[in-house]
């Protein structure tokens, strides 16, 4: 797993906006199509196979994940393939869990406290 401190530049507003662009249902499919295609990508009649969504809505879910530097699309020849981003989904998951547990004693104790 990719730590949080390891992505240069990775902070709040940048894990805001790659939270925003897998916040959605269809986009998350897409997403998780994506991550199981590996580095093999998939190209868009491919990911409407798996996902069953329509070319322009597609298209639509693409660019915002684009943006939100969860996948990257690149040529080759007459196909354009998608790609997950897979360091930056790891360190989005990093962000979350990197102080997980941090305030669970403080917690406990106060709440213990306060019986």
């Amino acid at each position: 797993m990719v730590l949080i401190n390891s992505v240069p530049g990775f902070d709040t507003s940048l894990a805001a906006e790659g939270f925003s662009a897998v916040g959605s249902e269809p986009r998350l499919n897409v997403l998780v199509a994506l991550v199981k295609a590996g580095s093999e990508g998939l190209t868009v009649g491919e990911i409407r196979e798996r996902i069953g969504m329509p070319p322009s809505t597609l298209a639509h879910h693409l660019r915002i994940l684009e943006s939100g530097e969860l996948i990257r699309q690149e040529k080759r020849g007459r196909a354009i393939l998608s790609f997950a981003v897979i360091t930056h989904i790891e360190a989005l998951a990093a962000f979350l869990l990197k102080e997980c547990c941090q305030d669970e004693v403080e917690i406990k104790m106060n709440r213990n406290s306060e019986r």
